[in-house]
């Protein structure tokens, strides 16, 4: 199966389309998943896929070429705003509900459930991990200090790392990590660093972000960049090597995730005439 999906992306590499940049085109997702806002991956030939606010408390899987395979209800969930995926290292999966573009959320919720792929039913229990900013005064606060909306986490050794969407005005780029336990539970959540993206409001605000198989690069996706860290040390891992990628695509890029260590798979929401789309691309530290 493995070399099927290595020779099927080899394929969709050498068949890119100059209109998606660096990015190789895989499939076009189903039409139901226009508002598609995280994915993992939990093996080498299906996605996991979530919408965002106001959507079904749905975790869909869709194949390489666009089908959908399954959905799965999550009881005891509600889609407030649903924004990204990830993942532990016993293929629980983690929702994050903690879109909060307002800044004035004071519900902020991930949920667990376990993996996906060993049971035949139709729903799914998940159990719930509650937390709060801890810099966080004003609901909302001020113009300057609108950086509490998130759409990007990942698991590394039993805690989740969100990273905030910066949507102060004006646009600084500064991203903040915070980082909570992976257990059920009501949190304040740490905050562990930040650092600046880039300037570019429309593209340096962070939609998703994901951590490769072996541990050793974080990537994190905007709507035209692609930011990856290496040579870091836990917790911040903004003091590592941070290589900013120019994706050549401005598009509402939302979904990211490591294939395996050297590839990425994408995805972006369908905003007007565009996107909708699974892509792939390689990378290098």
């Amino acid at each position: 199966m493995w070399k099927t999906t290595i020779a099927l992306l080899s394929v969709f590499m050498l068949n890119s389309c100059a209109n998606y940049g660096q990015l190789s085109y895989v499939a076009k997702l189903p039409k139901k998943l226009k508002e598609n806002s995280g994915m993992i991956t939990l093996n080498d030939s299906l996605v996991w896929l979530i919408e965002d606010h106001g959507n079904e408390n749905e975790i869909y899987q869709v194949d390489f070429k666009g089908n959908l395979v399954r959905e799965l209800k999550v009881k005891n969930a509600h889609n407030e705003d649903w924004e990204d995926l990830t993942k532990d290292l016993n293929k629980n999966i983690f929702i994050g509900d903690f879109g909060n573009n307002d800044n004035k959320r004071k519900d902020l919720t991930i949920y667990k459930i376990p993996n996906p792929e060993i049971t035949k039913d139709k729903k799914t229990e998940a159990e719930k991990i509650k937390f709060s900013y801890p810099n966080q005064k004003e609901f909302p606060p001020s113009a300057a200090e609108m950086n509490f909306d998130a759409e990007a986490f990942f698991h590394h050794n039993d805690a989740l790392y969100i990273i905030s969407k910066n949507r102060t005005k004006p646009f600084t780029g500064v991203a903040s990590i915070y980082k909570v336990p992976a257990t059920p539970g009501e949190y304040k959540a740490e905050f562990i660093g930040e650092f600046i993206t880039c300037k570019q409001e429309g593209e340096c605000r962070v939609t998703a972000a994901d951590i490769s198989p072996d541990g050793s690069t974080i990537a994190l996706l905007g709507y035209g960049k692609l930011w990856l860290f290496s040579a870091f040390e836990w917790d911040d891992f903004s003091k590592g090597k941070m290589k900013t990628i120019d994706l050549g695509i401005s598009t509402q890029l939302e979904s990211v995730s490591f294939l395996d260590n050297a590839t990425l798979l994408l995805s972006d929401e369908v905003r007007d005439d565009t996107g909708g789309n699974l892509y792939t691309i390689k990378i290098s530290k």
